[in-house]
């Protein structure tokens, strides 16, 4: 049976991982198509589907969902099918999320060849860079959540931002300049696609929809090499770390060092400033005020409420200017890449719940020290929880974690040439706060995973 377009839309959406109101009510605003992307079979083009909540919640979200409309059901695609509709133009159709559909993808990079302009999208190619060429294949990529990527063979990635909203992505502006300097420690971008649409209430946003980049074909995941290394040592009985084939301290100072240099970069090619003191009392004040919320969120964390406020007390206590500019944002292992020229820094749109605005604004690098310093706790807590926890087990994850977190800052202030007492103060409030995030989002989402950030605060209260 033919439901509506909109109901077999929002079905479909309510299913994926990249859909932030999964588990919500929501109702379809409105859907805004750009420009056809072929006039011949597949027809297919990006649309914008604007939702809104029935919890009471006024903020619209737009997420892109391009679509194809084809004659007829392939069972080749039933992993992408939305449904069948009676379209106004095309009449009786099947509708599938298009970017499983290979001549889709082909599209999309013909696209990018053609430098094709429309009213309403554009596909812009960087400074003449080199494009796959005809008859390259594309194929989703299956890690992804919060975005679609595909890649083009072992030349290139077209990463789809899902969620969008108006105004420059962060990832496209910060690929651009690193890329135009030079910045060894990120993929190349090669291009971007930027289109014009309408909003439930009728305003029109301009926006990035996606950006292509050089795809890094000897690339290991960062967080995939942290798990095997954890993995090594747990199955040894009696060596350390630093004796076990699989030690990663030595890529966790090469890591720390990369890290510095891209914060260099990042420095020379954008806005810097300080934080005054009142600045540092506001950041302070909402920190202590994130913890008191997730204490009510999150019963575990009372005891320990205490000892982990005493870290923002003494960031409020400061008395030094604190130095602010772009950094990554979302920085953890699972944003690296390890290739035979070294590790590479990825996706730089910064933390998802925040909105283009506030992952735009200059913040201090330390932030993104925390947030890998809290992906070593994570590797090690992780692989913990499959092995079985137990104190030996337990023992030995730690000295992983601190023998790894140690080279990483070793790496990276040396390559920085600094390392001033204030920033071991606003390391820990950010880390602390980073760990009480972390209570919270897995007491809601991962239950069996709330031991790990418990442990951390634990730590943290114990060390200060």
């Amino acid at each position: 049976m033919t439901g509506s377009f909109e109901e077999q839309l929002g079905a479909y959406l309510a299913e994926q991982r990249w859909f932030a109101g999964r588990g919500r009510d929501f109702s379809i605003r409105a859907v805004h198509p750009t420009s056809w992307l072929s006039s011949t079979t597949p027809r297919a083009r990006i649309e914008l589907v604007s939702v809104s909540y029935v919890d009471g919640d006024p903020s619209t979200e737009t997420y892109q969902v391009p679509l194809a409309y084809l004659g007829e059901a392939d069972p080749d695609f039933i992993h992408a099918l939305i449904g069948p509709v009676d379209h106004p133009d095309l009449g009786p159709v099947v509708v599938y999320d298009a970017v499983f559909l290979p001549a889709v993808a082909d599209l999309l990079l013909r696209s990018f060849r053609d430098r094709r302009h429309e009213s309403d999208v554009s596909f812009h190619v960087l400074d003449e860079a080199e494009l796959p060429t005809a008859g390259v294949s594309g194929t989703v990529m299956t890690a992804e959540q919060s975005n679609t990527s595909i890649a083009y063979g072992e030349d290139a990635l077209l990463k789809l931002f899902r969620r969008v909203s108006g105004g420059g992505n962060p990832d496209i502006e910060v690929h651009q300049a690193l890329t135009r300097h030079g910045s060894d420690h990120v993929a190349r971008l090669l291009g971007w696609v930027e289109a014009d649409w309408r909003a439930d209430a009728g305003a029109t946003h301009h926006g990035h929809l996606g950006m292509l980049q050089a795809y890094l074909r000897t690339a290991t995941d960062g967080w995939d090499i942290a798990l095997a290394s954890v993995r090594d040592l747990f199955v040894e009985e009696d060596l350390h770390p630093e004796e076990v084939g699989g030690d990663f301290a030595a890529e966790a100072e090469r890591l720390g060092a990369a890290t510095a240099a891209v914060h260099r970069d990042l420095a020379e090619l954008f806005e810097t400033s300080a934080l005054s003191q009142g600045q540092l009392d506001s950041l302070a004040t909402a920190m202590t005020s994130r913890l008191e919320s997730a204490v009510v969120a999150a019963p575990e964390l009372e005891p320990y409420a205490p000892g982990l406020q005493r870290s923002f007390a003494a960031l409020a206590e400061l008395d030094q200017p604190v130095a602010v500019q772009r950094i990554h944002g979302d920085l953890h292992l699972g944003q690296t890449l390890r290739t035979v020229k070294g590790w590479k820094l990825i996706d730089f749109e910064g933390e998802p719940a925040k909105t283009l605005r506030e992952r735009a604004e200059r913040d201090s690098p330390l932030r993104d020290i925390a947030g890998m310093l809290r992906s070593f706790d994570y590797a090690a807590g992780v692989t913990l929880l499959q092995f079985g926890d137990g104190d030996q087990l337990r023992y030995r994850g730690d000295e992983w974690t601190q023998r790894n977190r140690a080279a990483y800052l070793q790496g990276y202030c040396t390559a920085m040439a600094a390392d001033p007492p204030e920033q071991q103060v606003l390391l820990r409030a950010y880390e602390t706060d980073k760990a009480v995030y972390e209570v919270v989002y897995e007491s809601r989402h991962r239950p069996h995973w709330l031991p790990i950030p418990l442990h951390a605060v634990e730590r943290l209260v114990k060390d200060g």
